[in-house]
């Protein structure tokens, strides 16, 4: 495994720990990290969050993380004892949205489909 992969997993499971023990936000409740991409050079780190509610819960979830990426990126150096943490960027995962989304769509064409046999029976 690459260093960037490495570097990737352990900062998944230190911001998942960090974001769902030491930040009290109330808004950050239904918050879970999906997934970390570090860049090659480990300056930057991409978090893809996925957030439980509503739409307006979720900016409110998005804007609270904002809000808090100094401190998770000072607890994030402190507690891995890294000298230059990366930037960190937190973003929606919107793969498990959109795949309940299709999923939903391909039940209505099933049912109607099923409905469109059923009267050519009758």
């Amino acid at each position: 495994m690459r260093r960037p992969e490495r570097m990737a997993e352990t900062l998944r499971e230190e911001i998942s720990e960090i974001v769902g023990y030491e930040l009290e936000d109330p808004r950050l409740a239904a918050v879970t990290v999906t997934d970390v991409r570090v860049s090659e050079d480990l300056r930057d780190a991409n978090i893809y969050v996925v957030v439980e509610g509503d739409e307006e819960e979720k900016k409110a979830a998005m804007s609270a993380l904002r809000g808090a990426t100094s401190f998770v990126r000072r607890q994030v150096a402190l507690n891995l004892n890294l000298h230059h943490a990366p930037h960190l960027h937190f973003a929606r995962d919107t793969v498990e949205e959109n795949a309940a989304k299709i999923e939903s769509i391909l039940e209505e064409i099933s049912e109607d489909t099923d409905n469109t046999d059923n009267t050519k029976e009758l």
